[in-house]
């Protein structure tokens, strides 16, 4: 086992850079790919999850490789977005900061593609980019990559995964027959076997775990709620864990930016990262992530690729990916740098079979947690409120105002104090679940929504423009949505009068149009169905 980078083979140049940037003991997967690309020719296929230390253990050999007397590009790194191609740049330029005459070019969609023909032109001994924009410079015939000698192919299963086959073969075409290949991974799917007989010789494979494994140090949770309940569980889950700092993983653009939009009406930290902003959004939004002026973080899969957080506390899957294998990635932004992780999954009743695939793929069990209930959100609050206050600092200077808060607040005892203090935070959490539904998808025989159950509890807010009424006959007598619809439209209400209806063994709860809510409780109650004296309320 080594303890140290001077173990490593590494140059002192290096190892004063990675001294210097706080690094101690190698990752396991610097501790077997650097001496692998330092001592031997062969080519790699690494398997890592993301978050292991990748780019330093390709970058750091690489970089001690360079001829640097030289302007000829002799490595080339591709990678599937523009956030993580400027991550592995800036990594690697801290690495070289003491290796004179290292140039490195980073080239990428949304960016000047005159700004990198010019930089380009200027000579580059590494050019790390996205694939598309790595084409175009290539039929503009500005990158020459006849003297490459290192390519690397980072997160070569996100880069087919978006469709960058046919930009993978043209770009590998350009370059030497025999030039070193290494293949990183999260997953290893048949297409990415392809990509390794393909273009890669005799490689070793080098496996950092399990293929496809999670991290150990992630715990994996999923909560089941009805799939129109998600937003609301998102909030409970948000809420229950007030120092959250996390991502959360929608499947499109559109819903990404809804969500964070909701949020933030909703008074939550939080902003979208996505494909149709721009390089100065994007930036700006990553600026205040990383700075933790956000807590949240709503992303695509796209656009989340290359953020580089170590301390992230929670991975949402707000929607499961399409593919199963997608989830490593999601659930490898957290528990990083030897730190606990969570990664939480919110799915509907039909969703639990596409959990277990999940499980078979990354080799880890998922739990299944309960969305807390409104009572629970307001006590974890309150202790949070309560450990805040705790461990505020308190200033001397603050004693020249006590006689005036004291002459103020005479009237109050110590009690009435805490209470007001407290309810300045506290009273909207009070509020907001005051009346707040069980999401958790019920057991048989109860709610198949999170209102009351047939053991009691709370109701669920009704939609804008409709009330809640509750009835007095449920399952038990054989009531049906089309029955109550049917004794709506006796009492003149039509189908737009109607929101949803929850039946329960003895009630039925159902959403009915303000307008109408009193007339309609006049003339049921007291009325007989089916045999019962029927009570609207």
């Amino acid at each position: 086992m080594i303890d140290n980078f001077q173990e490593l083979g590494l140059n002192r140049e290096l190892i004063q850079a990675v001294t210097e940037l706080g690094f101690t003991k190698p990752t396991q997967v610097q501790e077997i790919v650097i001496p692998r690309q330092l001592e031997t020719e062969t080519d790699i296929v690494c398997l890592a999850q993301t978050g292991t230390g990748k780019t330093a253990a390709f970058g750091l050999p690489l970089i001690q490789d360079m001829d640097l007397d030289t302007a000829h590009t002799q490595a080339l790194i591709l990678c599937p977005t523009r956030e993580l191609c400027r991550q592995i740049s800036d990594d690697l330029n801290k690495y070289a900061r003491f290796s004179k005459g290292f140039q490195l070019v980073s080239v990428y969609g949304g960016s000047s593609i005159e700004l990198q023909i010019r930089s380009l032109r200027k000579g580059a001994n590494v050019i790390v980019a996205t694939p598309g924009r790595m084409v175009d410079l290539l039929d503009r015939k500005v990158a020459d990559l006849s003297h490459v000698r290192r390519l690397v192919l980072d997160e070569a299963d996100e880069m087919l995964n978006m469709g960058f086959k046919e930009e993978l073969d043209t770009i590998l075409s350009f370059c030497p027959a025999n030039r070193r290949t290494l293949l990183f991974s999260a997953t290893l799917p048949t297409e990415v076997e392809g990509i390794a007989k393909k273009y890669m010789y005799k490689p070793e494979v080098v496996t950092v775990g399990k293929r496809n494994q999670g991290a150990d140090n992630v715990k994996h949770y999923y909560y089941m709620v009805q799939a129109r309940d998600r937003y609301l569980a998102l909030k409970r889950i948000v809420d229950y864990n007030p120092h959250i700092y996390g991502i959360v993983f929608c499947r499109t653009r559109q819903e990404t930016q809804e969500i964070a939009d909701s949020l933030i009406r909703d008074g939550y930290n939080a902003e979208a990262l996505h494909g149709e902003l721009s390089q100065t959004q994007r930036d700006w939004v990553m600026s205040r992530f990383r700075n933790k002026t956000l807590s949240l973080l709503v992303a695509t899969d796209v656009a989340a690729r290359g953020i580089d957080v170590n301390d992230l506390t929670h991975v949402i899957n707000y929607n499961l990916p399409d593919e199963p294998e997608q989830y490593t990635h999601r659930s490898g932004r957290t528990g990083r740098a030897d730190k606990t992780g969570v990664s939480i999954a919110i799915i509907n009743t039909k969703e639990h079979s596409k959990i277990r695939q999940i499980e078979k793929i990354i080799g880890k069990t998922f739990a299944q947690a309960k969305v807390p209930t409104g009572k629970e959100v307001c006590s974890k609050q309150l202790f949070n409120l309560i450990d805040q206050i705790e461990n505020t600092e308190v200033k001397d200077e603050i004693n020249e105002y006590m006689s005036v808060v004291e002459s103020k607040w005479a009237y109050l005892s110590k009690e009435e104090i805490i209470q007001r203090v407290l309810s300045i935070e506290f009273n909207r959490f009070l509020e907001y679940y005051k009346h707040a539904p069980d999401l958790n998808v019920p057991e048989p025989g109860t709610s198949s929504r999170s209102g009351k159950s047939s053991k009691g509890g709370e109701a669920a807010p009704a939609e804008k423009g409709f009330t809640w009424m509750e009835l007095n006959i449920g399952t038990r007598k054989g009531i049906t949505p089309r029955q109550i619809i049917r004794l709506m439209t006796a009492c003149g209400v039509g189908k737009k009068g109607i929101g949803r209806i929850e039946l329960y063994k003895e009630y039925t709860r159902l959403e009915v149009s303000s307008n109408v809510s009193q007339q309609i409780a006049k003339q049921l109650n007291g009325s007989s169905y089916r045999g019962k004296r029927l009570i609207a309320k």
